[in-house]
């Protein structure tokens, strides 16, 4: 019976427990945070569970659902486990409230997730003062804790993340004043980045913080200019910080896997297998941020490749981003592996339209096509229309603009 173990229980996590649980697998669960279920356990809101479970749930009920079927499949899963080092073998250190515990599984999956940018990452300007969060931060005070920290925020961002920030505030009692966002239109398409304007809340494009002032230690104040220079003030009691997600990758680092500057977390192949073949990694890790619905569904596809277990291919072809493209995952395709991830998937660093191709070391075209995006829409190419029988890597990706 092989034996797998899982570092992380949000939803990749979890979908990859109990595929391998159901397949006889021995699988064990570790989650450094005192409950399981990642982000989503912290969102009293819907929409979730379509993708997985046909029918709308909010975060906490999701959780749970995920939950209750990795353990009806046979898995354990051990909170307020974190996992301090993996060595050769693998040999895996784990801190728990009992003291330090050491496991040996034969596989392992990293499933660690993203976090949102924090302030100081984020280089904004002025005091240090009480009432600034991140929407994670913001649900796990409500939600977790019933505190609310704000009455008057702003949300800094248009991503997704920032629709939750403005559902969460309005659930606790707080009203937000404005949404800033950098670039001159909402980073969420229409027509979910609607949902300020239907509920009156100002969205401010080409617009930056230019200075936090703060009075009595709390926020009292946010200075604004936006791109034509004019500067306009926002009294207020908050500001919540959303988006600019980061993968939680310490651990990757730590072993010593391979890590993608681009998308911040572990290189890997179509299978979801890292730079050591006996580690797997899959959801919001691998670059952020996607879906839970996504990272649930490409958990559980990583998981039937790791129950396949086929050798690491000796051969392999890099894929690296170049012109106007920010990242492409997977970073690695190996003529063998069990796909798991079966498109290339990638972001552009700035909004254009123009041809996206794909070429190989010889010059020559495998795949292109006609697109029109922003930095943060998911773009793909699937893997079955690439033509890679006589492929000379590395193989690059640009976008070429009109």
């Amino acid at each position: 019976m092989i034996q797998v173990l899982i570092i992380g229980a949000g939803p990749a996590g979890l979908g990859a427990a109990a595929v391998l649980a159901q397949a006889g697998a021995q699988v064990t669960v570790v989650e450094r945070q005192s409950q399981a279920g990642g982000v989503p356990r912290l969102c009293g809101h819907s929409p979730f569970g379509m993708r997985e479970f046909h029918r709308l749930m909010t975060g906490q009920t999701y959780t749970h659902r995920l939950i209750a079927e990795a353990v009806a499949a046979g898995a354990r899963i051990l909170p307020d486990h974190a996992v301090t080092a993996i060595e050769s073998g693998p040999t895996v250190r784990v801190a728990t409230p009992q003291g330090e515990i050491t496991l040996t599984p034969d596989r392992i999956l990293l499933a660690t997730g993203a976090r949102e940018a924090s302030r100081a990452e984020r280089l904004l300007p002025g005091e240090r003062p009480l009432g600034i969060v991140t929407t994670g931060a913001l649900q796990d005070l409500w939600f977790a804790r019933k505190v609310l920290p704000f009455r008057r925020p702003v949300i800094l961002g248009s991503e997704l993340v920032a629709m939750s920030a403005i559902l969460t505030c309005r659930q606790a009692g707080a009203r937000p004043l404005a949404v800033i966002e950098s670039s001159d239109r909402p980073v969420l398409p229409a027509p979910l980045c609607w949902l300020p304007k239907v509920l009156g809340i100002p969205m401010l494009c080409t617009t930056r913080i230019e200075d936090i002032v703060a009075k009595d230690g709390r926020l009292c104040q946010l200075v604004l200019r936006n791109a034509a220079g004019h500067v306009t003030q926002i009294d207020c009691d908050g500001l919540v910080l959303t988006g600019s997600f980061r993968p939680e990758s310490g651990l990757a680092r730590l072993c010593g896997l391979e890590i993608d500057p681009a998308t911040g977390g572990p290189v890997v192949d179509q299978s979801g297998r890292t730079s050591r073949p006996e580690i797997f990694a899959a959801g919001n890790l691998l670059r952020g941020i996607e879906t839970a619905g996504r990272c649930w569904a490409e958990g559980r596809a990583v998981a039937q490749a790791l129950l396949a277990d086929l050798p690491p291919a000796v051969l392999e072809i890099s894929v690296r981003a170049g012109q106007g493209v920010r990242y492409v995952m997977p970073q690695r395709l190996t003529p063998d592996a069990r796909v798991a991830l079966p498109a290339l998937q990638i972001r552009l660093d700035r909004r254009a339209r123009g041809t996206l191709t794909l070429t190989d070391a010889a010059g020559r075209r495998l795949a292109s096509f006609q697109t029109a995006s922003a930095p943060e829409r998911r773009l793909t190419i699937s893997l079955a229309d690439l033509r890679l029988q006589d492929a000379v890597g590395p193989l690059t990706l640009a976008m070429e603009q009109d």
